[in-house]
């Protein structure tokens, strides 16, 4: 399957160049949204969601840098 629906937790920490840790604590902290599927509980996240997730870090970022350019200015006003 190409563009398959679901991606594990490899599959995430591959798109976002992450390791595997921090995959698994932005979905088990709930910053990523994710299902756990079977009786073993694989956690699985759905592309969509990797999107949504990816676009709230752009504008988080944008705030960031937008609140230190501001506060930087303050500073030597």
């Amino acid at each position: 399957m190409e563009n398959p629906r679901f991606l594990s937790l490899e599959d995430v920490a591959e798109e976002l160049n992450v390791n595997m840790p921090l995959a698994r604590a932005l979905v088990q902290n709930g910053e990523l949204r994710a299902i756990k599927v079977g009786g073993r509980g694989i956690w699985r996240v759905e592309r969509s969601a990797l999107e949504e997730y990816i676009q709230r870090m752009y504008v988080q970022t944008r705030e960031t840098i937008g609140l230190d350019a501001e506060q930087g200015a303050e500073e030597h006003a």
